[in-house]
Order: C-alpha cells, then sequence, then structure tokens
C-alpha cells in the first residue's frame, strides 16, 4: 500500500516550476505485513516524521515542486534495504538515504531536496544572497541601486533555505573545495560571482579590500 501526494507549492526563488519535474521523497513507515507477520503497533516516530515532511512542504520548501510518496515498510522491506535503509521511519530522497530510525530534521530534509532540485532547473532574473554583517554584501547592493536594477535579496543567515539554495548553485560552478563566500549574485539568471565581478561588470571603480580573503572568482596564485 501506498500513499502519493503530488503537488505544486507556488514559484521558488524567481524560478518557473511548470516545467521542472517534481523531487521525489519516499517515506517507509512501520505498517504493512509479509507473509503472516503484521505491524499491530503504530509508529509515532514514522507519524511525526510525516507531519515534519508535509510541513516542511508547506512552510521551508514553498515553491518547489515536490511529490510524496508513503510506504509500508514491512511490505516492501527489500527496497530500501538496497540503499541502506531497513529501520523505520525511512525518508529517501530521488532514490537516496537521508534519514531512517528516528523522527526527521526537516533541515536535512529541505538541504536534500534543493540540492536535487537546483540540479534540473535554472535561476532567473537578478538574486543577491548574502548577510547583514557584510560590508561587500552592502556595496554589491549599492552598485545594483545605484543602477536601478531590481533584484530580490536573500539572507543567508537568517535563512537557511536561501543558504542551501546559493551553495547548491554555487559549488557546481567554483568547485567543491573552493570556499564559498557572499555576497553571490545573478543577474538574469547569469551568474556573476561577488561585489568585485559586479563592479567590473558594471563598469564601477572596485574599491580595495585589504581584509578579504580570496573570493571564489579571484585568480589563484602562482
Amino acid at each position: 500500500m501506498s500513499v502519493s501526494d503530488n503537488k505544486q507549492w507556488g514559484v521558488a526563488m524567481n524560478e518557473a516550476t511548470d516545467t521542472v519535474q517534481p523531487v521525489k521523497v519516499t517515506l517507509f513507515r512501520w505498517a504493512g505485513a509479509w507473509g503472516p507477520f503484521k505491524v499491530n503497533i503504530p509508529c509515532g516516530e514514522c507519524s511525526l516524521t510525516l507531519d515534519v515532511i508535509k510541513d516542511t512542504f508547506d512552510t521551508d520548501l514553498e515553491g518547489i515542486p515536490v511529490e510524496l510518496d508513503v510506504r509500508d515498510w514491512l511490505s516492501e522491506w527489500w527496497k530500501p534495504l538496497f540503499k541502506g535503509g531497513w529501520h523505520a521511519p525511512i525518508v529517501m530522497v530521488e532514490g537516496r538515504l537521508i534519514n531512517q530510525g528516528q523522527a526527521l530534521n526537516r533541515g536535512v530534509l529541505t538541504e536534500a531536496i534543493i540540492n536535487a532540485y537546483a540540479k534540473r532547473s535554472e535561476v532567473s532574473g537578478n538574486l543577491l544572497f548574502g548577510k547583514a554583517t557584510c560590508p561587500h554584501c552592502v556595496r554589491a547592493k549599492g552598485y545594483l541601486d545605484e543602477a536601478g536594477i531590481n533584484y530580490t535579496y536573500h539572507d543567508v543567515v537568517r535563512d537557511p533555505r536561501a543558504l542551501y539554495e546559493m551553495l547548491a548553485r554555487v559549488k557546481p560552478i567554483v568547485g567543491p573545495k573552493t570556499p564559498t563566500t557572499v555576497p553571490q549574485i545573478w543577474l538574469d539568471g547569469r551568474y556573476v560571482g561577488g561585489a568585485d565581478q559586479l563592479s567590473k561588470l558594471l563598469e564601477r571603480e572596485v574599491e580595495p579590500n585589504p581584509d578579504r580573503g580570496q573570493c571564489s572568482l579571484s585568480a589563484k596564485a602562482a
């Protein structure tokens, strides 16, 4: 027995979702039957995990197309076993095990879904990921404001989803070993980089940054 819930949750971070395949989330709960064995005792952590998944879809992941498939573990115990899942509740995202044996951490779910979604969707519009205490983020916002460019700002400290989104988008560009700094900027869906790259793109003088380390696009030292 399975329960499927395929739902589109609005529009995610300036991206159209109508043509993006939903990210599939599978929950194997402590239920079902196998031969003479049948689950008679409800699993409280499975129920809690299901509630966490649905609430995360509606809040933290609003705008991202997702598909939830709830399966009875005892009736199909061998399916998650091949992925390392043997203790319900078992949660998988796109077939990858992210949680088992305990109530789900919503941050783990959010990160896994955003990572999967970023691989199959493109950025559109003008985005700036930053944080309130970053002077270079302030500088970048000033450049955009002075140029009359409308943009959407995401604070990666206050909004975990924004942090996961930024990392999922930037890491494939700069490489997994390159430190990811802020700000990170996209214009018209095209990756720009940090404040210095934005300044050059807008043909503005770059202010010296003696206290700043290498940005993600800086030339490597010889």
